[in-house]
């Protein structure tokens, strides 16, 4: 398959994806998603549309008011390499953009599977700590080993109990839109992440570990058990983005390869005072 065609999927089923759950308002050059119901925000991108004009800053910027009307993130996510006119649109307003390496899984056998990894069904127990996983793992960024672990998800599973999302994952579950991925030890889950197919394509995505859980090698683990679940399921393209170089690397051992680079815009964080 050549870059360009590659690309063009990838095009297709970031434009796709957000549909199952999110509404969709056009600012010219940008499609804007809003999620109905519980669950992660999602975010803005390049319209898909064969007459869609160049990016402007006045189209970025009009988006980032609507964001703010609705009380959603400032965030727009893209590919440079499909769309490169945006960052410099999207600097231009003010926001500040983080390059991550786009990766597409090469053909191959998936990793032998690891005893403490499952795909978890949409009624598993573990499938709470599972879904709240990633706010932990993501509010402590990196890869050392940290402090944060069973007592901190315990707390983000209580506080996610009520917000409705449980529902929703479980019904894209059983419609197979959403599959789980967890790494489970003596009653906690320590790594989580989930691919979302559609058609021959999917993503790996929200993988995190513990802090506490780090450095043994589960985020790995998970992202191959999803990886074979993906194959044995007949997906021909598997992708993700990797957080950094150092993080691109380890993916590799999986047989993932730079197609491109994922591009992520969000306003700068607050100054310390």
């Amino acid at each position: 398959m050549s870059a360009e065609h590659l690309l063009d999927q990838l095009e297709r089923y970031y434009d796709t994806v957000p549909r199952a759950a999110a509404r969709v308002e056009d600012f010219g050059s940008l499609t804007l998603f809003v999620r109905e119901g519980a669950g992660w925000p999602y975010y803005a991108r390049p319209a898909l549309r064969a007459d869609a004009p160049p990016p402007t800053v006045s189209d970025v910027l009009a988006v980032r008011a609507r964001q703010r009307e609705l009380g959603v993130p400032e965030a727009f996510e893209w590919v440079a390499e499909t769309t490169p006119g945006l960052r410099e649109a999207v600097e231009a307003s003010g926001l500040v953009v983080h390059a991550h390496p786009l990766m597409a899984r090469e053909s191959g056998a998936p990793a032998a599977p690891h005893p403490l990894v499952r795909v978890l069904s949409d009624r598993d127990p573990f499938l709470a700590g599972a879904l709240a996983l990633p706010h932990v793992a993501f509010a402590h960024p990196g890869t050392a080993v940290g402090a944060a672990g069973a007592a901190e998800l315990t707390a983000e599973i209580a506080a996610r109990a009520a917000d409705g999302a449980m529902a929703g994952y479980r019904e894209r579950m059983r419609a197979g839109q959403v599959v789980v991925a967890a790494a489970v030890e003596n009653g906690v889950v320590l790594s989580s992440g989930l691919h979302l197919p559609v058609g021959d394509v999917t993503e790996v995505a929200g993988v995190g570990t513990l802090p506490a859980a780090r450095r043994r090698g589960l985020g790995l683990a998970v992202t191959s058990a999803l990886v074979a679940h993906a194959v044995a399921s007949g997906v021909g393209v598997v992708f993700l983005s990797a957080g950094d170089d150092d993080v691109a690397r380890l993916y590799a051992r999986l047989g993932f390869r730079p197609v491109g680079t994922a591009l992520i815009a969000e306003p700068s964080p607050p100054a310390s005072v």
